[in-house]
């Protein structure tokens, strides 16, 4: 908040004390609609994981985890875009202020809880990039859609983005370690790492995508319980 408020005073000077007090009143109204977002976004995922355990005895979500970005990020977005910086600004072309980061047991787990909230009628989805049928160079992988959400406020109703983020545990494993070694200075053989660690991203996804082959076969040899295709099936 300060550093917008900062930010604000430094580039638009000399700005009266009511103009400061206004930016900083209307970002906080707008990170509090971000937050409620967020709410609401989990709250359905929360729901989804509570009824898909009662129908099969498991839970497809692992954790869930949410951030609001900081002040000081969203200005350095903004200059990096040559945006103009601001309240509107950052309403109206950042769309990952608010974020959610899933991480399942199992990769047809990430498909199946896109499918059950992107399908909601009030869900819009205005982005979608998978990482996991398509990976990055460096073997980042990870589901990502960008979503709108309504928010029911005392002025009505307004439609709010959200990131949503989904990982394996082993995709959450590697992007957390990977994130903090690629920050990390003066580093020799860079490139000799680079692909140490781009092979620990395909390895681990092949364990993935055995692990899962062995929950399938799992599931197949318990005739009591319907399985989670044949449960699509009927949708």
């Amino acid at each position: 908040m300060s550093s917008l408020i900062a930010n604000n005073i430094a580039n638009n000077a000399p700005a009266s004390l009511a103009a400061v007090l206004e930016t900083s009143q209307k970002f906080a109204v707008l990170m509090n609609q971000y937050n409620c977002a967020i709410m609401e976004v989990e709250t359905k995922l929360k729901v989804l994981d509570s009824e898909f355990s009662l129908k099969f005895d498991r839970n497809p979500i692992e954790s869930i985890t949410s951030r609001l970005k900081d002040p000081l990020s969203i200005i350095n977005k903004l200059k990096r875009k040559g945006l103009p910086i601001s309240v509107e600004s950052l309403e109206n072309n950042l769309f990952d202020i608010a974020g959610l980061r899933v991480v399942c047991d199992f990769q047809d787990d990430i498909y199946i809880l896109e499918q059950l909230l992107t399908q909601q009628d009030d869900i819009e989805v205005i982005m979608r990039k998978d990482y996991i049928a398509n990976p990055k160079p460096n073997g980042y992988r990870s589901l990502h859609l960008i979503i709108a959400t309504p928010v029911f406020l005392t002025t009505g109703k307004k439609m709010m983005n959200v990131e949503v983020q989904f990982r394996t545990i082993a995709m959450d494993f590697w992007a957390s370690v990977e994130h903090k070694l690629k920050y990390k200075k003066n580093i020799s053989e860079e490139e000799l790492i680079s692909k140490k660690l781009k092979k620990c991203a395909d390895d681990l996804a092949l364990i993935d995508n055995q692990m899962q082959d062995i929950r399938i076969e799992i599931d197949s040899n318990e005739k009591e319980n319907p399985n989670v295709y044949s449960f699509f099936d009927k949708l």
